[in-house]
């Protein structure tokens, strides 16, 4: 399965010395993602999808590094089939390119894509989620993930949220990632603007609102187009963020725990109006 490259004879595995691993392995910076318009995918089931997304000309696989002995020869075969250049890797290598403990063997190097908030709601979801400021990369994954199982049409991010393609956010989202679309812009009121533009209400997650999802669901509001604003896990929204919003709601808390974490929050508030809209 091995291919003949400049640093690799043929049919011999790949190393971590090599450039392409190499090439590969600045992928898990920011900084090498931006410059190369590249990201890894890490195991079997964000490569399934980007390989569903290549498949379907919804993004660019550009190759598949698999260990030796791969664990999933399923994926190598559909690659190969969609024309999908295979490496063959050592498992060092494999590792090198992983960021998790117990690395899948099997890695994609996909398009990054290029999305801007007009053009993720061009199609004017019913349901958006926005983050802003949020910082861990997990949070932000999870929230992906949540907004697509919720049906809602676009993740935005906002001002200095964690990258989207951040190997710990794409595994987050386990393949969400790869299903709706996904764009950024660091003004903050430039994609709040976009949001209100494409006929969304602007709702903010607060929890120290006066108001909650309760007596929002009672009065319809949830059923109404809906883009919910998530803040930072630390300090949630600023004043200045929420002055431009429609409004802001409370989870209402029934027992004692203080308050929900960021991921849990979002997937509440989104399956609240995603039920209200269904209804």
């Amino acid at each position: 399965m091995a291919e003949s490259t400049s640093d690799s004879r043929p049919g011999t595995p790949l190393t971590e010395r090599s450039s392409r691993v190499a090439v590969a392995r600045k992928l898990t910076r920011r900084a090498g993602r931006e410059k190369a318009g590249a990201f890894l995918a890490e195991g079997a089931q964000a490569v399934g999808e980007a390989l569903t997304a290549h498949a379907d000309d919804r993004l660019r696989v550009r190759e598949l590094f698999v260990t030796e002995q791969p664990r999933h020869p399923e994926l190598a075969e559909r690659a190969v089939l969609a024309g999908v250049p295979v490496r063959e890797v050592t498992d060092k290598a494999a590792a090198s390119l992983s960021e998790t403990v117990t690395p899948q063997g099997v890695v994609a190097v996909c398009d990054l894509p290029r999305t801007d908030p007009v053009t993720a709601l061009a199609q004017r979801p019913k349901l958006v989620a926005v983050l802003v400021g949020i910082a861990d990369p997990g949070n932000a994954g999870t929230v992906v993930r949540v907004s697509d199982a919720a049906g809602a049409g676009a993740v935005l991010f906002a001002g200095d949220t964690v990258d989207a393609y951040n190997g710990k956010a794409v595994r987050a989202s386990t393949g969400s990632l790869f299903h709706l679309p996904i764009a950024r812009d660091r003004d903050v009121s430039a994609v709040l603007a976009a949001c209100r533009d494409a006929g969304l209400r602007l709702v903010g997650a607060d929890g120290y609102a006066a108001g909650d999802l309760d007596t929002a669901d009672r009065a319809g509001e949830l059923a109404e187009p809906t883009a919910w604003v998530f803040g930072s896990e630390a300090h949630g929204l600023s004043d200045e963020v929420k002055a431009q919003l429609d409004t802001t709601l409370r989870v209402p808390l029934y027992g004692q725990a203080e308050s929900l974490n960021l991921a849990t929050a979002a997937a509440v508030c989104l399956y609240a109006s995603a039920r209200a809209q269904h209804r």
